[in-house]
């Protein structure tokens, strides 16, 4: 009965936040209000207690999830599946090479296809710089002009899971952890995040990660600093957002150009490759050329540059100059471990050994960011739906 009236005031505690994500796409995470961004937050929090507790979340009893996945994925392929039938979707995925998109079909009518008893998009395309939230776009116009000439019932809500910009349901699966870690959003006012450039023995990793930690944790009066050897830019425009929501949250954003001075009294640190904004450029070019050559010639030249800064490993000394010896260590999962995965990388086998279960748990706020994601782009009245599901109870597990 406690734990039914703890989730009674986490979920009239919603009604005070104000927001817009009423059938509203869930593509960047510096698109949504401070007040949108703790909505999904609390809702995540909410739908994981429920399933902790035995209470079916199901709002759903047919339809489906789309996904389309356009780059390898473990982590948030699962908790896309996760997410959906959570709420009570099925998962459909999209295999373009076995659609007509190969013979020619078009964004639009494909958007429209796929959609007859769809209620959400779930893409992931980061393979081209400029091109992944571009498309998400493109297919968002598609579902519109198919739901107001009448051919859509319900206009699917997109989530973005992952593009070349932003990856909204890792950076807000962090947030969560972060939230749960150090006890709330306001505790984490001046502490120091460390968002990292690490070593890999592989190049072209897409920069939305990075850049979703720096322009979310920004949000939150978090001390922000992103540190990289020279040459190892983001994407400048995104990196001008962080720099402004620290001015707005009362944080601070500094770049470094050194791991050990960037760890120095940090309170988390995300040590993570990524490849610089310009070999993305160059990457994206050759990749719409179908030019293997030169792709070829590219990465090699980028793992030799990479060879140059095996240094900027995340290891037990740089480790002890965090504060109290013991900062808090991140990642999006899978991480470069040295001799476990690789024989140098982005981080020690003694590091990550130490912090394995953290990021696992990290990892596990994903299914239930997704799934608010969506319970939000679909219930206007979120607190009510939540209410009356609490009532139902519903048990997941009847025996």
């Amino acid at each position: 009965m406690e734990r039914n009236m703890n989730l009674e005031r986490q979920i009239e505690r919603l009604k005070e936040l104000k927001t817009q994500l009423y059938q509203k796409d869930f593509l960047l995470t510096w698109e949504k209000s401070e007040d949108e961004l703790k909505m999904v937050l609390e809702v995540a929090a909410i739908l994981k207690n429920m399933r902790e507790q035995n209470i079916s979340s199901k709002v759903f009893d047919s339809g489906l999830a789309i996904s389309i996945f356009r780059d390898n994925s473990t982590r948030t392929r699962f908790s896309y599946a996760s997410a959906a039938n959570l709420l009570g979707l099925k998962v459909q995925d999209l295999d373009e090479k076995k659609s007509q998109i190969a013979h020619g079909e078009t964004v639009r009518e494909t958007a429209n296809m796929i959609s007859f008893l769809s209620d959400f998009i779930g893409i992931r395309d980061d393979m081209f710089l400029g091109e992944g939230h571009k498309y998400m776009l493109e297919v968002g116009a598609a579902l519109d002009d198919g739901y107001k000439q009448g051919v859509l019932p319900v206009r699917p809500g997109i989530v973005n899971l992952q593009c070349d910009q932003d990856h909204p349901t890792q950076s807000m699966a962090d947030l969560l952890h972060l939230k749960q870690h150090f006890g709330s959003l306001e505790a984490l006012r001046g502490k120091k995040i460390v968002m990292s450039w690490a070593y890999s023995p592989s190049y072209g990793k897409p920069l939305s990660v990075p850049q979703g930690i720096i322009t979310l944790m920004s949000r939150f009066g978090m001390d922000v600093e992103l540190a990289y050897p020279e040459g190892y830019e983001l994407i400048p425009e995104i990196v001008d957002i962080a720099r402004r929501n620290t001015k707005e949250s009362d944080g601070s954003f500094h770049i470094s150009h050194s791991m050990e001075e960037a760890v120095k009294d940090a309170d988390i640190v995300y040590p993570k490759s990524w490849a610089p904004f310009h070999i993305m450029q160059q990457r994206t070019k050759l990749l719409q050329q179908g030019d293997s050559k030169g792709l070829d010639e590219l990465e090699k030249a980028c793992l030799a540059e990479n060879a140059k800064f095996k240094d900027w490993e995340y290891n037990e000394e740089k480790m002890q100059l965090t504060k109290n010896q013991d900062a808090l260590y991140m990642h999006c999962l899978p991480a470069d471990i040295t001799d476990v995965s690789c024989a140098a990388g982005e981080v020690s086998k003694g590091v990550f050994e130490k912090y394995r279960i953290p990021t696992y748990v990290e990892a596990g706020f994903k299914p239930y960011i997704i799934a608010a994601m969506m319970f939000t782009n679909r219930f206007e009245n979120a607190p009510g739906v939540l209410k009356k599901i609490l009532e139902r109870d519903t048990k997941r597990v009847n025996f």
